[in-house]
Order: structure tokens, then C-alpha cells, then sequence
């Protein structure tokens, strides 16, 4: 049975909350929380490794002991120490756990003071105004908590978009292993790139009597057949995701993938424009009467109306059909564009990678330069730099860039903005820097206008370069902080100051709607990795796929620019 590093993390990553809910040793819940994280961001399987026979206790922060539970996990698809805190726990215990802002600490301590061992409890007792009343919560953590318990009773299972790259990926090499396979084709929001998935839409072509439908049943992750017919089947994966697989002839390959990528609202545009030309347009093809006139290619379909061929991350009804017909489509930003990365974690701070390791795995990725952000002081728990420490580190880096040609370690260091707008270290080591990564890691929670306050105040200091994760949100766990997003932009542009699109697949922030909003107000965008491990650059894929949702160009991205551009928008910057 494959398994996925995705699914590894999921099971460590519960293990970690229910121990912690259980009030266990913190050494032992942040080992699982430090080995989910690692193997979440893992790019080779570790089923895989197994199999090879490689040794996984040498991977940093596993151990012998968590090894021998990933094989166990790989072997089973289960771990019997999850199952054992599960046994233990109620399972209307481990609901509240799924509600944004309350983790195993908040779960238990309303559980142990207020009696709160469901949903339901939890509901009531936030209607009756208990919580607010309870230190650590407050009023405006109680309205939280009630539209969260609103909004879990009709959410929909929607993943990250990487693990639903994941999941994807294995299902296309396995439909492709079956001889007479042609093409397999991702469809719907996952094509559209959007940051989380509800299904997935398969689109396959083959040659005739090639038995499809029983390959696609016979995945090793299906969890359940839901519908089944010559041409198409609906299958439910162990991981609760949903895939409709269709089987379409070659010639209606163009219209099907149109039709199933979708947004519902773009598609409905394009039929309207169709019948205005007297054509029907449908998964089958584009019609003129009774004769197929297009199908084949999406470039095609949107040919007959009239329009030239819309990126797919662009098909959300929000302006690009009009772009399309005044010929003015983004010409959308590429990975190849991306000449380096302005944010990444070393060993100085909560990194898995030393400073020469990370300079070597940019250098490998063909890049001219890498921003060195270790947290400052104020991250405890990451052991931030203090000036001294920076100060030291910059000597470092200076002795590095000395050694290599062709390549460039940039001096930066991500600076906590505190909650007065003052930034975590003094200008004195500030300015020894080549950039800053300015960023929001405590007090998440402050209201609209104080958080806002709190980053033009920081944008006012002359050392402040790039506003990191701005938003501060974690897909699927914690929802953004509340700010005025447009009046810091606008701050942005008159500074020179310029916003993180920061690529970790839990962050992805800004969203997509902001960088949007970025491009219309003038402000320039950094697309950055966060990266704590050398792996970790390779998510810088997925800050390009955002962007392009975002409409972004190669001009509107500064770490598009070689080197001595790049010095030269960093120097605008400094006031």
C-alpha cells in the first residue's frame, strides 16, 4: 500500500495534539511535532526509502524510534500509538480540536474548567457568554469561537493544494502504468491551482478496449467505490478526497478539460459568448448545429469565441474574459523567472540546514543569491539572534561570499515587528544588512486597526525592507489576522517597502486575492520559500503558482531581477 509522506506527517502531527491534550512530556510532543514538519516538507517518499533499504533514523530530528513507527506506519497505514491516544480520548473531544485558535492546551483547559467535551458544549457555553470570562479568551476570542462551531457545520473536506499534488501524482503513474493509456489530465480547482482542493477531476484518453475502469478501482488508495460505469467511476481515497475520473475520446479532450477545469462562472461566460455566435459549447465540444467545429485543444474552444487562450490559474470570472477581448492577459510569471530566494532558515535559529549547506542547495538550483533570514531574539522557542549573535553570523556570511564565485549570500535576518511597531533589533545592526524580512509572530489576535497601526509603524523605521507572511494565516488551521491589507499596501508604495508572498504550502500569504490587489496599487511582491531545511527551496513553486492566480508578472516580482537589480530596488528601499 503507498503511503504518503503527507499522511506520515497527519498521523505524527495528531499524535503530537492528543499527547499534548493529555498534558504529556513537551519534549515528547514537539519530537512529533518536529518530525511532522520534516517529513511534511520531505520531497522523496519514504515509503520509497524503505524500500530501498535507507536508514531513516539518519534524517535530522527522527531517531531510532520514530523510524521504526514510519515503518510501521508505511507496513500498516496506521500506528498503534495513535490508536491507543484515540482509544483514550472521546471522540467529541478530538472534534473541538478541528476549530481554528483552539489547540490541545485551549481544549484542555476549557475541558478541565468548564466542563466542555463537545461541540455542542463548546457552543453553548460561548452563547452563554462562560468563555470571554475565562482568562486567556476574552470577548472577541468567544465571537470567534462561536462563527468557527457555524462555520464547521457545513464545511466541506478541502486539502492543501500540495498534498492534493501528492495524491495526484501517484494516481496519474498509476492510470499511466496501464498499457493503452494516452493522456491523463488533472482538471478543476487543482488545475486552476487553487490553494486547497474539494476532489479531483481526472480526464483520461486511451485506445479502445483498454479495460480503464477496472485500473482506476483497483488504485491501492481507494477507500471506496461511490459510482462506477464504462466511461466513468467516482472513487473516495483513504485520504477522504473525492476523484471522478472520465474517460473522453481524443477530439473532445480540449472542450472535456475546458469543461472540467472550470470556475463554473468562467465556463458560463464562455457558453454565453458561444450562443451569441450561434454555438453550443459543452464537455463534448463546440457545436455548430449538429457539427463539431472545435474540441480537440482548449486553444481551440476559446478561438470560436473569439478570444486567445486564458491560463488556466486565470479562469475565476474576474476580469479575464474582458482582458482577453482588449488583448491585455498577463503575460504570467514562471518558476525560471525566480533568480533567487529572499528568505530561509539556517542552524543560528530553527533551521535543519547549516549556512554553507543552504548556500550549496541555492547554488544547485541555479541561483544568483540567498537571503539569510534566522529569526531574531524575540522567537525564543527558535533561538532568535540577538545583535551579537547577527553581527557574528555577518562575518560568517562574508567569509563564505569570499570563497564562491557567481553566487552571493545576502545578509538579512527576519525581524519580529513587536506589538509597539518597534522592530526586535536596533538600527546599529540593522543597517549592516543587505534586506530585511519584517514579520508578525506574536499577538496574531489584536484588533484591525492596533495590528495595522502596529505595521506602519514598523514600515516607518528606515531598515524595514519586505513585510513577511503578512497576513500571518495558516491554511486550514488559523484564519489571517485582521488588517487593513489595502492602507498597508498603500504605506508600502509610498516607503518603497515591498510584500512577502510567502510559498510555504501552509502559508501561501498573501493570497491570491491580495496579490491581485498588490499589482493594481503598485506595490513589488517577494516570492520567498521560508525555508527551514535546504528541501525547502522547492517550494517556491507553489509562491509562483499563487502568484499567477494573482495575475503577477516577471515585473512584478523583485527577486525576478539578477543581482545588481535586485541591490539596486533593496537600496530605493532603504530611506
Amino acid at each position: 500500500m503507498a503511503v504518503h509522506n503527507s499522511e506520515i506527517a497527519a498521523i505524527f502531527d495528531e499524535v503530537a495534539e492528543l499527547l499534548e491534550l493529555e498534558g504529556a512530556n513537551a519534549f515528547r510532543v514537539r519530537a512529533y511535532q518536529n518530525a511532522a514538519l520534516t517529513l511534511g516538507a520531505m520531497p522523496k517518499s519514504l515509503a520509497e526509502m524503505l524500500v530501498r533499504g535507507e536508514d531513516l533514523s539518519e534524517l535530522h530530528g527522527i531517531g531510532k524510534d520514530l523510524a521504526g513507527k514510519i515503518a510501521e506506519i508505511v507496513r500498516s497505514g496506521k500506528l498503534a500509538t495513535l490508536e491507543e491516544l484515540r482509544a483514550r480520548t472521546p471522540p467529541h473531544i478530538r472534534e473541538l480540536l478541528r476549530i481554528p485558535g483552539l489547540g490541545p492546551k485551549r481544549v484542555r483547559i476549557l475541558r478541565d474548567d468548564l466542563g466542555v467535551k463537545s461541540v455542542a458544549d463548546l457552543n453553548a457555553a460561548a452563547e452563554r457568554g462562560l468563555i470571554r470570562q475565562h482568562k486567556g479568551f476574552g470577548e472577541r476570542s468567544e465571537r470567534k469561537i462561536l462563527a468557527e462551531v457555524r462555520r464547521l457545520k457545513g464545511a466541506e473536506i478541502r486539502v492543501k493544494w500540495a498534498v492534493a499534488e501528492e495524491i495526484a501524482r501517484t494516481l496519474v503513474a498509476h492510470l499511466m502504468a496501464l498499457k493503452g493509456i494516452e493522456t491523463v489530465e488533472i482538471a478543476g480547482s487543482f488545475r486552476r491551482k487553487k490553494e486547497t482542493v474539494g476532489d479531483l477531476d481526472v480526464l483520461v484518453t486511451c485506445a479502445s478496449k483498454v479495460p480503464c475502469m477496472d485500473h482506476c478501482v483497483a488504485f491501492d488508495e481507494v477507500a471506496e467505490v461511490l459510482g462506477r460505469g464504462p466511461t466513468k467511476c467516482t472513487l473516495r481515497l483513504r485520504s477522504g478526497l473525492q476523484v471522478d475520473i472520465r474517460v473522453v475520446p481524443a477530439k473532445s479532450l480540449g472542450a472535456a478539460l475546458h469543461y472540467f477545469t472550470g470556475s463554473k462562472a468562467h465556463n458560463i461566460a464562455i457558453r454565453k459568448m458561444g450562443l451569441e455566435r450561434e454555438l453550443k459549447i459543452n464537455e463534448y465540444g463546440v457545436f455548430k448545429g449538429r457539427r463539431r467545429v472545435a474540441g480537440a485543444t482548449e486553444a481551440e474552444v476559446y478561438a470560436r469565441v473569439g478570444l486567445p487562450y486564458i491560463e488556466p490559474e486565470l479562469r475565476e470570472d474576474n476580469g479575464e474574459i474582458q482582458a482577453a477581448q482588449q488583448n491585455r492577459l498577463p503575460k504570467l510569471l514562471t518558476l525560471d523567472q525566480i533568480r533567487g530566494d529572499l528568505h530561509c532558515h539556517t542552524t543560528e535559529s530553527d533551521g535543519k540546514n547549516t549556512l554553507k549547506e543552504m548556500a550549496e542547495a541555492a547554488q544547485a538550483r541555479g541561483y544568483e543569491y540567498l537571503a539569510i533570514c534566522d529569526h531574531s531574539k524575540r522567537v525564543a522557542m527558535a533561538h532568535g539572534l540577538d545583535a551579537k549573535r547577527l553581527a557574528e553570523q555577518i562575518e560568517q556570511i562574508d567569509h563564505l561570499n569570499a570563497k564562491v564565485r557567481g553566487f552571493t549570500l545576502l545578509k538579512s535576518c527576519e525581524v519580529d515587528i513587536l506589538d509597539n511597531g518597534s522592530l526586535d533589533l536596533p538600527n546599529d545592526i540593522l543597517k549592516e544588512l543587505d534586506l530585511t524580512v519584517c514579520s508578525i509572530h506574536y499577538k496574531l489576535n489584536l484588533p484591525l486597526e492596533q495590528q495595522t497601526e502596529r505595521i506602519l509603524r514598523a514600515m516607518d523605521n528606515p531598515f524595514f525592507r519586505i513585510l513577511g507572511h503578512p497576513t500571518g494565516r495558516l491554511i486550514n488551521q488559523r484564519h489571517a489576522s485582521e488588517i487593513d491589507i489595502e492602507r498597508i499596501m498603500r504605506a508600502a508604495a509610498d516607503r518603497a517597502c515591498f510584500l512577502e508572498v510567502n510559498a510555504q504550502p501552509d502559508r501561501l500569504d498573501l493570497s491570491d486575492i491580495h496579490c491581485k490587489l498588490a499589482k493594481e496599487l503598485g506595490v513589488k511582491l517577494v516570492i520567498s520559500t521560508d525555508a527551514h531545511r535546504a528541501s525547502d527551496l522547492d517550494f517556491m513553486r507553489f509562491g509562483v503558482n499563487q502568484a499567477r492566480r494573482g495575475w503577477i508578472e516577471n515585473e512584478n516580482v523583485v527577486n525576478t531581477r539578477g543581482l545588481v537589480d535586485l541591490r539596486r530596488l533593496l537600496s530605493r528601499a532603504c530611506r
